[in-house]
Formats: C-alpha cells, structure tokens, sequence
C-alpha cells in the first residue's frame, strides 16, 4: 500500500495539554506509538505493561496509557504505546476510534461510519 503521514493532534485525555505532530500511518501496527519524551511531557502515564511483535519478530515489553487523538476535527481516546525518540505512528486501533480508514489510492484518511451489529427499530437491546 505505500505509506504516507497525517498531521494529528496528540494530548492527555485528563486536561488540555496537546501538541501536534507528523505521524506515519500504519495499519499494520495494533497499536499507535508516540515518543515516551512526548507523553510524559503531555502528563500521559504508562498504565501498563504489553509484549508486542516488532516488524522484525522480536517479541519486547512496553509500556502503554490513554492518550487523546484528533486528525482533521475528528477526536477521540486510545491506547498509545510509549515509544522511541522520533517515532510518531498511527496504529489501526486508533484508526478505529476516530472511525477512519486508508484511502490507499489518494494516502489519505477518509471518514467512515461505524458499524453497530444490531437491526432496525424493531430489535430490543
């Protein structure tokens, strides 16, 4: 698919420290990862602890927390791994939340309406 970079919004979910920044955008990675230095700047805390698979297969622990997320208007709260200096990426759980998909053809991020698996007015929660 090639790849391509967003401008995103990156900040705590508790109060108003953001910054913006380049990220690449990788569907292939569950999870986002920001530079560790950023999110603690940001007052984001590791909450956990995660094995996670490297591109390269090599299985490592890393720490994770909540951060929020806005790319062009559209907010919301994920997971973030804490990451290496000058690592910005946009994983495929955060693409969930904020409800946006791969334009492959134009590298862009397009908007999409989620999915609810129930049917109409007349099912009952």
């Amino acid at each position: 698919m090639g790849t391509f970079s967003v401008q995103l919004t990156v900040g705590n979910p508790s109060f108003a420290a953001r910054e913006t920044v380049d990220a690449l955008v990788d569907t292939g990675a569950t999870f986002s990862v920001m530079p560790s230095s950023l999110l603690r700047r940001l007052g984001i805390e590791p909450t956990r602890t995660r094995r996670l698979r490297l591109a390269n297969g090599q299985v490592e622990e890393r720490q994770t927390g909540m951060a929020f997320f806005e790319v062009d208007g559209i907010d919301g709260e994920a997971m973030v791994v804490f990451g290496p200096e000058n690592l910005y990426l946009l994983g495929a759980t955060t693409l969930e939340v904020l409800l946006l998909v791969v334009d492959p053809i134009n590298k862009q991020l397009v908007p999409e309406v989620g999915l609810l698996m129930q049917g109409g007015d007349d099912d009952v929660c």
